[in-house]
């Protein structure tokens, strides 16, 4: 379910209220897109008009006194399942979110890590940590195929860059779709076909790039991670659509290769985590696509122009769906 577009009536009435986290430089972009003053997103509600927020989090007390009164948040994160499980979304609310170069981030991030891998880079690493000199094997990206779950922005991105160093893109989406596939893949398959259609099995990279919703929650469980034949796993994600019991069989059978995890369920992992002592798995800070100032600006001023016009934007998330 997507909100109504609030019409230009509200719009011009709104008071724009931004968290009081947010850099003053990048308040003073918003309160130049909106036309008007900022005041904080706090726990005290201002009295009186509509409201347009801007932040990671809805307080509970705009939720609980003036939730009739919200008509349009604009989240400065792409994720937005956080703002959703905290309550029931304001009836009618816009929601919009911030994706900005999200996606080439992310993007750099997953090639990254795949170009180390066919190079060696972590055994070398361990190499020179033993001061032990030994070739080892590398291998070409070229022509090997990646299994990425998520076929929007960011799968997309993720997808495109890989495609461009020769690798075959297989994209997973709830359906497959007719017609030709989103730019960035060789083909899209549907969540039911991934195992059947054998494309786990020929994957050498298994990239997830899924959003936290009930639907996703530990989507790569026994099944998936039982087809996969020697792939690595990259999560860029949710930690919350992984089993970790069922990766860490995985990687305990050899069925992963091993595993990249950007993400997790619970954040952060505490230092005597079990996560931590999987085997051949990297776990690095939920940093692969971190958001920048110019991006909530350049996004906000995007879904402002569009609302202002009467169009829904781009970046509206259908909260029934979380995304």
């Amino acid at each position: 379910m997507i909100a109504v577009v609030p019409g230009p009536e509200l719009l011009a009435r709104a008071r724009l209220l931004v968290a009081p986290e947010l850099n003053a430089s990048l308040v003073r972009e918003l309160e130049r897109i909106a036309g008007r003053g900022a005041e904080p997103l706090a726990d005290e509600v201002p009295g009186g008009g509509p409201l347009l927020c801007v932040g990671a989090a809805l307080p509970g007390s705009v939720r609980a006194t003036a939730a009739d009164r919200l008509v349009w948040f604009h989240s400065v994160n792409a994720g937005t399942d956080p703002l959703l499980a905290a309550g029931p979304w304001p009836a009618g609310a816009l929601l919009t979110r911030t994706v900005g170069r999200m996606g080439e981030r992310i993007a750099q991030y997953v090639v990254g890590w795949v170009l180390a891998e066919c190079q060696a880079v972590p055994e070398y690493v361990g190499q020179h940590a033993r001061a032990e000199w030994r070739r080892l094997p590398t291998e070409l990206v070229a022509g090997q195929t990646a299994l990425v779950y998520g076929t929007g922005r960011i799968g997309g991105a993720v997808a495109g860059l890989l495609r461009r160093c020769g690798v075959r893109t297989v994209g997973v989406g709830r359906t497959a779709g007719s017609g030709p596939p989103p730019v960035g893949f060789d083909r899209v398959v549907g969540a039911g076909e991934d195992a059947e259609a054998d494309e786990l099995a020929g994957a050498r990279w298994v990239v997830a790039a899924l959003p936290s919703t009930g639907a996703t929650e530990g989507f790569f469980g026994a099944r998936r991670f039982a087809a996969v034949r020697g792939a690595t796993f990259v999560n860029v994600g949710r930690g919350a659509t992984v089993d970790l019991a069922a990766l860490e069989g995985a990687l305990r059978d050899g069925g992963v290769r091993r595993a990249v995890l950007d993400v997790l369920a619970e954040e952060p992992a505490a230092p005597d985590d079990p996560v931590w002592r999987l085997p051949r798995t990297v776990i690095t800070s939920h940093s692969a696509g971190i958001t920048a100032d110019e991006d909530v600006a350049v996004d906000f001023a995007a879904c402002w122009e569009a609302v202002r016009e009467g169009r829904r934007p781009g970046l509206a998330v259908d909260v029934g769906r979380g995304y």
